[in-house]
């Protein structure tokens, strides 16, 4: 579509920007939050479309922000923005959608570029080092609505990573749709690892480092390297895992198998035993089996994930499991209940093993934070969010430690 004309107000106005999904979409929310700040009587709802429940929560979520904000413009990006253009176009709250691959460039918005990085509404401040996704997984949808894979240069995240700094943030957190195919599409294909390296001695003062979900399969040596030995980098594996069964791995169209994963964590744990993995999981895709849900239930205890994404399958518009034989949908449910109690199982007897031990915690303005594991935790009241401070928990209570 063509160039929105917005009503910039004189006031300091900060229109409210909705963000739905994953961390490249939290990054990306609070560009766009800068691009159109002064802008009177706005809301912006950046979408997911990962899954139908994702479809689902955005659309429920521009009906709340309509009833809470009945005269404002409203607007809508986001994968959904493209994928399901047509049903939110048709949706009566929705005023207008911007393309997702437009939504950070100014000239939409009709408004001048920003002259500094945004101020990070949390604690980590999220860097989107790469987008788009060149694979083909059969359940996936997302290229159609981020394009292929493009990366930004070092120096141009050396830019965000001091940007972010100089605005006190103590965390960083390097995102993407596809993170470690970052590099594949520059000159001389630099892997991700270098990019970290790079991050890290550029900014001696940089206390931590987090990286989002990885493919484990393009984990390169220097970044196994600096995960095993680099204390800055957290102790925090999030791995887009997708399934514990080989076969349906295959029919996904994924590059690992059950054995890459097992192996690849063992050989980060030996290194470096404090290291907490997390994982995305999905249940019930095509085909699937009793026997293929119990290798998915299996390597949560194996690995064990932690810190566990559980997803139902739902058919995805253009997708190839759409027209695979389909798993009926109670069946799905009950999988993705046994997953997730699975993940909770693991999880708090891995809790209960982190009382009695001095962790590292950056502080929420909620009155938690964050381990360096990305444990949760509750901490006491007075706390100054944004800090780091060394906390001994002494139990586990509704899945923090406090």
């Amino acid at each position: 579509m063509g160039r929105l004309f917005l009503s910039r107000s004189s006031q300091a106005v900060v229109p409210e920007v909705i963000s739905l999904g994953c961390r490249l979409n939290i990054a990306e929310s609070e560009r766009i939050r800068a691009l159109v700040a002064g802008e009177d009587n706005l809301v912006v709802v950046n979408s997911c479309a990962v899954t139908s429940e994702a479809v689902r929560q955005t659309r429920q979520a521009i009906r709340r922000a309509r009833r809470a904000n009945p005269d404002a413009r409203l607007l809508v990006t986001g994968c959904a923005a493209d994928i399901e253009r047509q049903q939110l176009a048709a949706m009566p709250e929705v005023d207008g959608l911007i393309a997702n691959a437009e939504k950070l460039d100014a000239r939409v918005w009709n408004v001048p570029e920003p002259e500094r990085t945004p101020p990070p509404l949390h604690t980590r401040a999220f860097i989107a080092v790469q987008n788009g996704c060149d694979h083909a997984c059969t359940f996936c949808v997302i290229p159609q609505g981020r394009g292929s894979s493009r990366s930004l240069t070092v120096d141009e995240v050396l830019q965000e990573v001091e940007a972010h700094l100089d605005q006190g943030a103590p965390e960083i957190v390097l995102t993407g749709v596809d993170v470690t195919s970052w590099g594949h599409d520059l000159p001389g294909s630099p892997t991700l690892g270098s990019l970290v390296r790079a991050v890290l001695d550029a900014f001696p003062d940089l206390h931590r480092l987090r990286m989002s979900s990885l493919d484990g399969v393009e984990i390169d040596a220097e970044l196994f390297d600096l995960f095993a030995n680099e204390r800055r980098v957290m102790p925090h594996l999030h791995l887009s895992l997708q399934h514990g069964a080989d076969l349906i791995l295959k029919r996904m169209k994924r590059r690992h198998s059950r054995a890459d994963a097992l192996n690849l964590v063992a050989r980060l744990k030996e290194a470096r035993p404090e290291i907490a993995v997390g994982a995305d999981i999905i249940a019930g895709f095509p085909t699937e089996t009793e026997a293929h849900h119990a290798d998915n239930l299996a390597i949560i205890a194996e690995l064990p994930v932690v810190h566990g994404h559980v997803f139902p399958y739902s058919p995805r518009p253009r997708t190839p499991a759409a027209r695979m034989p389909q798993i009926e949908k109670p069946v799905i449910r009950q999988r993705a209940a046994e997953l997730r109690e699975a993940v909770a199982k693991a999880r708090q007897h891995w809790l209960e093993s982190l009382v009695g031990e001095a962790l590292s915690v950056l502080t929420e303005s909620d009155g938690t934070g964050y381990a360096g594991n990305f444990a949760r935790v509750k901490l006491p009241e007075g706390t100054a969010p944004g800090t780091i401070t060394t906390v001994i928990p002494t139990q586990v209570t509704e899945g923090l430690l406090v």
